[in-house]
């Protein structure tokens, strides 16, 4: 026991096995005794060994998984005959009796000491290296749903869809402020079509609504189908939306301060029409966490995640912009420079002086000094402002900048703003100072082409196949569109118009070899995919977008 002790502090000996685990370890993983049933979502880790380093990062995380709910057993070890015997060239000194011993103490030494305490060392690292992969797949996903093209601002009439307890319709106004709610019942058991198509089509021409937005879940496809069948006065757009974390905003503390008076399945109607007409504003009053494009979020490092995940939401409102006049204190709080209060004072100045009409008055505001002006008036729009910059990206420290362009050029600012003409003849180098360098003065004259342009692209209009709506529906080979809804290291996950998301394997992205698919798909986009095979009763389906036309 001594001996084993003494080798174990050794540091040598301690590096020993840290070399064998970096060149051999080898991760098994093999289902509880008696678990097989209860465990069998994780069937496809009942008999895992493979090299731990080639193990991949949704791999490790879901036999942890596993692992921390007791279905799983996982271990992680070289092979015993490398670590030993370099440990016994280093410890074991003479051919005698002692020497025997010596062994015996080696061998104890490794099996309850070392080796244990080095597992554990690599299942850290191993587990850090999964985390950081998931966490940056997540922030990219979560990037581009944020950035999802938004409809504008249109009136909108949005179905949170069901059974039993019917579809919740609400309509909105351009800003998305809640006109009026009601439910309609055109599904079983009730089957109150006429009634319900009647209703739908009343309140269309009576709020002149522009848009339909119906929710993705439960019901999803038979309200679509429904809303398809109903006669308008005018032309409607019909969009299926996202609906993944519209019941955590719903039951939130920021749902309830916005609809005190509502309850919860109005709340979850009105975030639907809110995601179509614009994702990233709504969207910023979600957990991260909850809206359904991370992959094992809820395993990784939570600390970290949320740094990861704040910062992209941070980056997005920033790329974007944001209509002081318009934007909630929850996407204001997103804004660099502005934490949660500033945007409370910034929310609470608009409704006592009036809406603001120039940035310079951003500095009336309490609380917001010099620096946090600095900070955020690049980010905040101010549209119909009596100076044409304050609804750009140009920052007001470089109004000065453009003001001297249109002197040079003879001309007011005004008129230099989206003239490509007079733009491309400034030469920025004539501008460069000490305060404002070339590499600013060209993101100027970028902005100046398209000032406060929206980087999103606009919503369009998509249809699932009509004959598609559940899983005993698919057959194999059949090519059909879908949305992608998630992207994972190892493949994407499309919604066809069915309960179930299938699975776009990574190898079956491209007619090429990918290792990452975020570089080949992003999130909301529509593709064509073929489908391979179709597992009911364990609701998985395989997915190909491989030899399929794609724009």
């Amino acid at each position: 026991d001594i001996i084993a002790e003494w080798i174990n502090e050794k540091e040598q000996a301690r590096n020993i096995v840290r070399r064998s685990f970096e060149k051999g370890a080898r991760i098994t993983c093999k289902v509880v005794k008696g678990k097989e049933e209860e465990a069998d979502k994780y069937r496809d880790y009942f008999n895992v060994d493979e090299s731990l380093k080639r193990v991949s990062s949704h791999r490790f995380l879901a036999m942890k998984r596993g692992e921390t709910e007791g279905l799983l057993r996982t271990s992680i070890s070289p092979d015993e005959a490398s670590p030993l015997f370099h440990l016994e060239r280093f410890f074991v000194k003479a051919d005698n009796e002692c020497a025997q011993q010596v062994t015996l103490a080696i061998k104890d030494a490794y099996k309850r000491l070392l080796k244990p305490s080095i597992e554990t060392e690599y299942t850290n690292l191993t587990k850090d290296k999964a985390d950081k992969e998931a966490i940056r797949i997540f922030a990219a996903n979560l990037q581009q749903l944020l950035l999802t093209s938004p409809l504008g601002n249109v009136s909108v009439l949005a179905i949170d869809p069901g059974y039993r307890t019917g579809c919740k319709v609400v309509c909105l106004d351009n800003q998305g402020n809640l006109l009026h709610n009601e439910t309609i019942f055109p599904h079983p058991p009730q089957k109150e079509f006429k009634k319900a198509a009647k209703k739908v089509s009343q309140l269309v021409a009576m709020f002149k609504l522009e848009a339909i937005a119906i929710g993705n879940g439960t019901a999803g496809r038979e309200t679509e189908n429904f809303i398809q069948n109903v006669a308008f006065d005018r032309e409607v757009k019909v969009f299926v939306v996202n609906e993944a974390g519209a019941s955590v905003y719903s039951a939130s503390k920021i749902a309830r301060d916005e609809f005190p008076q509502y309850d919860v399945t109005v709340r979850g109607a009105v975030s639907i029409g809110r995601r179509l007409m614009d994702p990233l504003a709504e969207l910023v009053k979600i957990d991260p966490k909850s809206i359904g494009v991370g992959q094992y979020q809820h395993d990784v490092d939570q600390k970290k995640l949320k740094t990861s995940l704040d910062q992209t939401v941070i980056a997005c409102v920033n790329k974007v912009g944001v209509d002081v006049n318009t934007a909630s204190k929850y996407l204001l709080s997103y804004v660099s420079g502005i934490g949660e209060k500033l945007a409370e004072n910034i929310v609470e100045y608009r409704k006592t002086a009036g809406n603001f009409t120039s940035r310079e008055q951003f500095k009336a505001v309490p609380g917001l000094g010099n620096k946090g002006f600095e900070q955020c008036a690049g980010f905040l729009r101010i549209r119909e402002a009596e100076n044409v910059l304050d609804n750009s990206a140009v920052h007001p420290e470089s109004y000065g900048v453009v003001s001297a362009m249109a002197n040079d050029l003879k001309c007011k600012v005004k008129d230099l703003v989206q003239n490509k003409e007079r733009i491309q003849a400034i030469n920025p180098e004539n501008y460069v100072s000490a305060k404002v360098g070339l590499p600013t003065l060209r993101d100027i004259l970028v902005e100046l082409e398209k000032p406060g342009r929206d980087p999103r692209t606009v919503a369009k209009v998509f249809e699932f196949s009509k004959e598609i709506s559940k899983i005993n529906d698919l057959k194999p080979n059949m090519v059909l569109p879908g949305i992608v809804t998630n992207i994972t290291r190892f493949g994407v996950f499309v919604d066809v118009g069915i309960k179930e998301n299938g699975l776009v394997h990574v190898s079956e992205i491209a007619d090429k070899f990918i290792s990452d698919p975020t570089g080949e798909v992003s999130l909301n986009q529509h593709v064509k995919v073929r489908v391979l095979s179709v597992d009911v009763a364990r609701k998985r389906v395989s997915l190909s977008m491989r030899n399929v036309v794609n724009s």
